[in-house]
């Protein structure tokens, strides 16, 4: 069943177009205006004023990720650029590692 909500099979770049039209249609949505109106960055936890705030796929559309609601979260632009195509395992690995070092 996760198949079915988070991955698409070897997406392609029409595919890729595709969940970014949905992304689009998705952000539009009341439901993504009062999921970022928190204001609080999913990966980092710190407050944003919303319109700062981005739409990230925790698994990336290049990575088979999809446009639904279960893969999407808000994110600061610093999360989401370090992000980039990390699955959330990955991510967290990341994080580790990052505090290991300090």
């Amino acid at each position: 069943m996760i198949d079915d909500v988070f991955f698409l099979p070897e997406a392609s770049d029409e595919q890729i177009a595709r969940e970014k039209a949905k992304a689009r249609e998705l952000r539009r949505s009341q439901w993504w205006k009062r999921r970022r109106s928190s204001g609080v960055c999913h990966y980092c936890g710190r407050r944003f004023p919303a319109r700062e705030l981005t739409m990230d796929h925790l698994v990336p559309l290049i990575r088979g990720g999809r446009s639904v609601k279960s893969n999407v979260v808000p994110a600061c632009g610093e999360c989401n650029a370090k992000k980039k195509y990390l699955l959330p395992i990955e991510w967290d690995e990341y994080l580790e590692k990052l505090q290991a070092e300090e």
